[in-house]
């Protein structure tokens, strides 16, 4: 079974509960600056994580409902094995077929519309 590998940010959860149902393989705290673009952190905290296939779905709905809902909607957590990826916002999920490039299009000008800098939904299906 492929595991899903990806990141989150531990301060764009507002409830944090899910961060205990999944396995963290790496943490590492970032200083934030002013190109991240949130003016209201002064460092973020990475953690790796390593989510199993038969949980993917339950743990992408539980992150959609625990992201920040206080600074607009400038979040996402993403997590992708080697077919599929999945991009996730408050309250809503994209399920990305890795082998279908065109469908991140639609992923990017959501995010956009949400006011989240081009420069910060860097997909690419081509990126490991």
């Amino acid at each position: 079974m492929a595991k899903y590998k990806g990141t989150i940010i531990e301060e764009s959860l507002e409830n944090k509960n899910v961060l205990k149902k999944i396995k963290i393989l790496k943490t590492e705290v970032e200083k934030v600056t002013a190109e991240h673009e949130t003016p209201w952190l002064k460092k973020w905290t990475l953690h790796i994580v390593e989510i199993d296939e038969t949980q993917a779905d339950v743990i992408a709905k539980e992150i959609s409902k625990s992201l920040d809902s206080k600074h607009g909607a400038s979040w996402y957590a993403d997590f992708k094995n080697e077919s599929h990826h999945y991009i996730i916002f408050r309250n809503k999920i994209f399920k990305i077929d890795r082998s279908k490039k065109e469908q991140y299009g639609a992923v990017v000008k959501y995010g956009v519309s949400l006011g989240i800098p081009i420069h910060q939904l860097d997909f690419s299906p081509d990126i490991e």
